[in-house]
């Protein structure tokens, strides 16, 4: 069956689309729907440290998925998710860990980096230039096998199995991915818009992706300084 998986992963790669989305964003304009971006990320070794860093900007306040990692052995391989307002859930490998009190703005963008090392644990989550305290979250666990990487949809079997209530409405933009934990000044240089290391595994600026549904790339505002 993983051969299988593995096999239907690269046909979507060969599909899939590489661009550089500098100054745009994806649209996902449908409430409760199917609409998806695939994301192809070369990895090779086992997963023991991630960091990814989006912008996203909606005014729901239900369930929502923003980025979804799974692998062949489990489809909440690296989860980012809003239950509700004001709360952003953390999965690895199915264990999750609901973060408060940072900001969730429906008026306005908010930029998101995530980190998670393996062999302690340690996990923090930045929303628009504030953090969380520091947790710890599977420690000594890797994520193994091709990765299925989806934005607006919760993956329940690995690179499917949405669920339409659960499905993202808004825009998303800048998403990066990394293989280990990018210090602070490189996360703050992120958030504030500055010049940073983009993504090993994921470059917004090089970034090969497909989409399903009703997904549409359109021209950025997140920041101002583009309309002159």
């Amino acid at each position: 069956m993983e051969q299988l998986l593995f096999l239907l992963a690269l046909l979507c790669t060969a599909h899939a689309a590489q661009q550089d989305l500098s100054e745009k964003v994806f649209t996902f304009p449908l409430d409760k729907g199917a609409a998806a971006v695939r994301l192809t990320a070369s990895i090779e070794q086992p997963i023991t440290a991630l960091t990814v860093c989006m912008r996203f900007y909606s005014t729901q306040t239900r369930p929502q998925s923003l980025f979804s990692l799974a692998v062949p052995s489990e489809s909440n391989a690296f989860l980012l998710y809003k239950p509700s307002m004001g709360v952003y859930r953390l999965h690895i490998k199915g264990t999750a860990l609901d973060i408060k009190g940072l900001p969730d703005n429906t008026d306005e963008w908010n930029s998101v980096c995530w980190t998670w090392e393996s062999s302690s644990g340690l996990t923090t989550l930045w929303v628009n230039e504030k953090r969380s305290a520091r947790k710890i979250l599977e420690r000594r666990t890797t994520l193994n096998g091709p990765p299925s990487i989806i934005l607006g949809q919760d993956q329940d079997s690995y690179g499917g199995g949405f669920d339409p209530n659960q499905s993202f409405v808004g825009d998303i933009t800048d998403v990066h991915l990394w293989d280990s934990v990018i210090i602070p000044c490189e996360i703050r240089f992120y958030m504030e818009g500055y010049a940073f290391t983009p993504g090993n595994l994921l470059n917004w600026k090089n970034l090969q992706y497909s989409t399903n549904g009703s997904v549409y790339v359109e021209r950025s505002d997140f920041d101002k300084l583009t309309c002159y």
